[in-house]
């Protein structure tokens, strides 16, 4: 979720953006806080304290970037497919484990006695 640190109806939007991601992504999406145009300090209307503390009450990591300057935007994505990474080789792993072969069973001979030796038939009647 990214807002403009130098409008504060953009970060107030977040609410109604978090309510949608929750309706319409799984329970573990991975988000993530972004306050854009960090290089615009003289105008900001969000501190930066502002943007950790809703980032600390939802679960998200925060990053303040400029996409001017290019600030923290790669940070972001690297963060963004460590992340993705580490899910998706938790989720392999949990797979693995839950289909895993299940013991084949024990196959229980019968010892050679002489119950076992087939009878011979006689050839004539």
């Amino acid at each position: 979720m990214v807002y403009d640190i130098t409008d504060l109806e953009s970060f107030q939007a977040l609410d109604t953006w978090l309510i949608e991601i929750e309706k319409n992504s799984p329970k573990d999406v991975y988000k993530i806080l972004v306050g854009n145009k960090c290089d615009m300090e003289n105008d900001r209307r969000v501190t930066v304290n502002q943007g950790k503390e809703y980032a600390d009450q939802n679960g998200m990591k925060f990053f303040e970037t400029s996409a001017k300057d290019s600030k923290n935007v790669a940070e972001i994505f690297l963060d963004l497919t460590k992340e993705n990474l580490k899910r998706n080789n938790a989720k392999s792993l949990n797979s693995n484990e839950n289909s895993k072969q299940k013991p084949k069973p024990t196959v229980i001979k019968k010892s050679d006695n002489n119950n076992n030796i087939p009878t011979k038939k006689p050839c004539c009647p």
